[in-house]
């Protein structure tokens, strides 16, 4: 027995503690309250009873201008504190593409008018901190957690990162350096390709979105430039706090408003975000790569996320491309053909602006015309007849049955109420996460139907094709479906961008059928 493994003991013992001529299973399970059931199909389960917590008790607006969620959390010793400030690239100005992104950037890693750049990280490590913080297209955020016996020095720390960055030239430069390099490997990966020409094609050249860096811009940037755009933009009246950890809330409350107290300057009010967005006119645009795979996006006019139908397009993505393995494109193209590892379909719903539907796969380059043939079959088919009883009923059960995840944890619970209310969400619909359930499931399909045949205008589908421009158009001899025969415009020879000013290296030409 010495040399007996504990776990096989344990089962020893625990075997020789079952009597003998009885089962482990039996038939009658009284403590269940009943037989147990022979397969696990037929288990039954109560309804699950789920209320998510209420925004407006954990609301609190600040003296200094942010509105705060503050949630206690007790189960760590851990403080969190998210800003989400109301900022983005669509405030860069122009010729200075860049400017947002790196000022988010080193606002957090460029020291402060009392810590050089050096001396912050090593501090913050000492009291095993983090701190992060960035600029995105739509905000910005700064991101700190401590210890909760650290909080008072962390807030410190953090209101110098807000009220006081430095920007340090060393790092300036080293990031600039970084970006120039990211820059010249744009044209490296399909996938980034692929990414960057749906915008282009979804909110057309001149969209802000569009505007992006260039060594021209990023060059431009000086310290100085950094520091002005962030004494007009970061600042109390623009920030939303999420505010979660071990702390008694009303104390907590007390340090937020000394956080934000006698702010050093006064910045400005952010500008709505420009949805002069165009979608570019129909047709299959080419863009070649020399590559194994063909990645193909079919891009549709979106919604935003108001959109009276929103509910009923999400059922309906889901059906189509948005749920998985239970979704029609993912067992089409996927499982029935093999065509491709990962196809799926996307309907965002855009918050400032409407965002395109878009389903997306990766196929070997002499079947794209045959597997985008099946994605059409699928789309014309969810416009032409109703989904299934149980499609409609495994979709509302996936967004029902997972929907207490998104309160999963008191720091998510605070983000979550902090986004809505940087966004409006809350202002327009306060009820909206007690009403998501319902609206769910009060979807029927002949919504789906309904909201199909009108968000899915087939006669304005833009396909984009990134790969082996001749392999694509030869198409496979198994299987022949001719890329001309898909869309309703042209098939275009769309040119490759230079990867560090954008410019197209080309003119778009139409192809011809004949071209071999």
């Amino acid at each position: 027995m010495l040399g007996r493994p504990i776990w096989r003991t344990k089962l020893l013992l625990w075997m020789l503690a079952i009597p003998l001529g009885c089962s482990v299973v039996s038939g009658p399970a009284q403590d269940l309250g009943g037989e147990i059931p022979e397969r696990p199909e037929h288990l039954q389960f109560p309804p699950l009873a789920y209320e998510p917590p209420d925004p407006a008790s954990w609301r609190v607006t600040l003296r200094a201008g942010p509105v705060a969620y503050v949630i206690p959390d007790r189960e760590l010793p851990l403080v969190n504190v998210v800003i989400l400030v109301r900022v983005g690239t669509f405030l860069d100005p122009p010729g200075q593409e860049g400017l947002a992104e790196l000022t988010g950037y080193l606002l957090a890693r460029g020291g402060t008018e009392t810590r050089s750049a050096d001396e912050l990280e090593e501090r913050l490590a000492f009291l095993a901190a983090l701190l992060n913080s960035s600029i995105g297209e739509l905000q910005g955020s700064v991101s700190f957690s401590c210890l909760a016996k650290d909080m008072d020095e962390g807030l410190r720390l953090l209101r110098e990162v807000l009220a006081t960055p430095r920007f340090q030239e060393d790092k300036l430069v080293l990031r600039k350096q970084q970006l120039l390099q990211s820059m010249k490997e744009r044209n490296d990966h399909a996938a980034a390709i692929e990414q960057r020409e749906v915008g282009f094609l979804a909110y057309g050249e001149n969209f802000w979105m569009n505007r992006q860096p260039t060594i021209q811009s990023v060059e431009r940037i000086r310290r100085e430039d950094l520091s002005r755009f962030h004494r007009r933009w970061f600042w109390p009246s623009n920030f939303v706090v999420a505010a979660s950890g071990d702390f008694d809330r009303a104390d907590f409350i007390a340090r937020l408003e000394d956080l934000f107290a006698h702010w050093p300057f006064v910045g400005e009010t952010s500008p709505s975000v420009p949805t002069n967005g165009r979608f570019a006119p129909p047709g299959t645009y080419l863009v070649h790569k020399e590559i194994n795979q063909g990645r193909v996006s079919l891009l549709l006019p979106g919604v935003t996320r108001d959109h009276p139908d929103f509910f009923p397009l999400l059922i309906m993505n889901d059906i189509l491309g948005g749920g998985g393995f239970t979704s029609r494109l993912v067992n089409r193209v996927r499982s029935d053909e093999g065509l491709a590892y990962a196809a799926g379909s996307s309907l965002p719903g855009g918050v400032y602006f409407a965002q395109p539907f878009r389903a997306a796969f990766q196929a070997q380059s002499r079947l794209v015309p045959y597997a985008i043939s099946l994605v059409l079959e699928e789309l014309r088919r969810i416009r032409s007849e109703p989904v299934s009883e149980q499609e409609l009923h495994t979709a509302q059960r996936a967004f029902i049955d997972t929907f207490p995840r998104r309160f999963a944890t008191k720091a998510q619970t605070a983000q979550l109420f902090a986004q809505d209310e940087l966004t409006g969400r809350f202002a327009k619909d306060p009820n909206y996460w007690k009403q998501f359930r319902s609206r769910i499931a009060t979807v029927s399909r002949e919504d789906v139907l309904r909201v199909a045949r009108t968000h899915l205008p087939l006669e304005q589908l833009v396909i984009l094709i990134v790969g082996n421009r001749d392999e694509i158009l030869l198409g496979h001899p198994d299987r022949p479906v001719s890329l001309f025969d898909l869309s309703p415009g042209p098939v275009i020879d769309w040119p490759l961008r230079d990867p560090l000013t954008l410019q197209p290296l080309g003119e778009p030409a139409r192809l011809n059928p004949g071209r071999k």
